[in-house]
């Protein structure tokens, strides 16, 4: 029995591994149906990939830093009889993002259209219809692929059936950069609207247009920052959570999904420890769950096979970082583009090649949030896209040169001074998103975010293999991401039995 949990609680029982996002969302959620829960975290704090580092003054959010749904968010605390407002800020950015390209050019990308159309013309007056007409295509895109899809849980084939018709209206089966091509004639506007993939995972030469919803979200919803981090997010969750009386365990990393009778029927730690439960909920890696926490023999669909044979994204070289000094040009989301681009990202997803040049996502939350650091100072973090460990690199080798080599990139262009500014400083790497975060091959997203791997083709919300196994988070519908991952909480609600129908000895219950 789970530490903090009365004897007499007969109410049925749900374990969520892991407290990423997805997993805090999914607690939150089935607790509101009625639902016992306990939540398994294998690191000492929650957040997953949101976690959060403290060093020497500063505060880094370790992931997930974008907050483009706060509805999603809102509706947890709804479900609570909370108000999100009254407890975690969402300050709107503007702009968006700044996109820097290798020769020093930018675009300032806002929820404005009218400043949009005023940075389109900027790079190319004649693309400025281009522009409304993207954004045409990037709404209907969000009406049928986000509205129409995002909280269905895709469980039957019959669902796949019913979505053909939307995926036909978005041709799905072009990629997000056919789409901008088809609306803009110069090179750097068709970066500028195709790079949003790269955020949840995917190569924007590869994954279907119909993730053109992104830019149809952001502007209906816009770009926010939670001041005081992500991780006030995560922490406002974990207090909702609590509240329930839901009891969160940390240093409790699962070693496997137990059996009985064909069914999921509790977890065992790596301590020995077994915790029985009716339901099993993996906010873990979908393709580490199943690969490491699901014995072969219960998997007819997601075998090793088949799972080493789907394609997985990127992953990333994350480098964190507090200056002495600030750095008040550099935006607080701004994308630093090195001098390739189809090729760069052929070297990432295709060739599975790290190479010597990069882009970078760079983070200054400190342009919004002085909270982040010691006054007077700035806090970074700085990404950059890799190939996942299918590279073969040996990061603990290579790890000080490539942080040394994106340094004096920065160094530069946009921060000059930096190498000189710095006062704390580590890093991630794909071998971390394997070793601490236990992601298969490293990859930071799971499968990437492909039309034959979404959806229906994406691991199920409800598991196709074993009874009483559920997954949320990144690598299961609809992906990655925080509105993905919020919503795959969602979804997961769809396909769950109500706990009120449960009885003992219903075959539903674990023995």
């Amino acid at each position: 029995m789970a530490a903090g949990v009365k004897m007499s609680d007969s109410r049925p029982h749900a374990v969520v591994i892991g407290s990423g996002l997805g997993g805090l969302a999914a607690a939150i959620r089935l607790g509101a149906k009625g639902w016992r829960v306990t939540v398994l975290e294998k690191l000492d704090g929650p957040g997953g990939r949101a976690y959060v580092y403290r060093r020497d003054g500063f505060t880094f959010d370790a992931g997930p830093t974008i907050v483009t749904a706060p509805f999603l968010f809102d509706e947890l605390w709804t479900l609570c009889g909370k108000r999100r407002a009254d407890e975690v800020e969402l300050r709107a950015m503007d702009p968006f993002y700044r996109v820097r390209f290798h020769d020093g050019t930018w675009f300032d990308y806002t929820g404005d259209p009218e400043r949009m159309r005023a940075e389109v013309a900027k790079f190319s007056p004649q693309d400025v219809a281009g522009y409304e007409g993207f954004m045409r295509d990037a709404e209907k895109c969000y009406r049928l692929g986000f509205e129409g899809m995002a909280e269905t849980a895709f469980d039957s084939f019959g669902d796949l059936l019913a979505a053909i018709p939307s995926f036909t209206r978005m041709k799905a089966w072009n990629s997000i950069h056919t789409l901008a091509a088809s609306h803009f004639k110069h090179p750097k506007l068709r970066i500028v609207f195709s790079f949003h993939p790269l955020l949840i995972g995917g190569n924007p030469f590869s994954v279907t247009s119909a993730y053109a919803l992104i830019a149809s979200l952001e502007r209906r919803h816009g770009v926010h920052w939670a001041m005081g981090g992500t991780g006030a997010l995560v922490r406002g969750l974990v207090r909702l959570i609590e509240g329930q009386g839901t009891p969160i365990r940390y240093g409790a990393e699962v070693s496997r999904v137990l059996v009985t009778n064909g069914r999921a029927s509790g977890v065992e730690l790596a301590s020995g420890e077994r915790i029985d439960a009716d339901i099993v909920v993996s906010n873990g890696d979908t393709a580490w769950t199943y690969r490491n926490l699901v014995e072969p023999q219960y998997r007819k669909h997601w075998t090793d096979s088949r799972l080493a044979a789907s394609r997985y994204s990127m992953s990333l070289f994350v480098w964190y970082f507090g200056t002495r000094r600030q750095f008040p040009d550099v935006p607080h989301h701004m994308m630093v583009l090195g001098p390739r681009y189809k090729e760069l990202l052929d070297d990432i997803f295709k060739r599975h090649h790290l190479a010597e040049d990069f882009s970078l996502y760079l983070h200054r939350p400190t342009a919004t949030d002085p909270s982040m650091a010691p006054a007077g100072c700035d806090a970074f973090y700085v990404l950059s896209p890799v190939p996942h460990l299918d590279s073969g690199t040996d990061w603990a080798a290579h790890g000080d040169r490539y942080r040394d080599a994106i340094a004096r990139a920065l160094d530069e262009s946009v921060m000059p001074g930096l190498r000189d500014s710095i006062v704390t400083s580590f890093y991630l790497t794909p071998q971390d998103f394997q070793d601490r975060l236990l992601s298969y091959k490293g990859a930071a997203f799971g499968m990437e975010p492909l039309l034959l791997q979404s959806a229906w083709f994406r691991p199920h919300n409800r598991s196709e293999d074993l009874e009483g196994l559920y997954v949320v988070g990144a690598g299961t519908h609809p992906g990655a991401g925080m509105p993905g991952v919020l919503a795959s909480a969602k979804s997961l609600m769809s396909v769950l039995p109500d706990p009120s129908t449960l009885k003992a000895g219903s075959g539903l219950r674990a023995r």
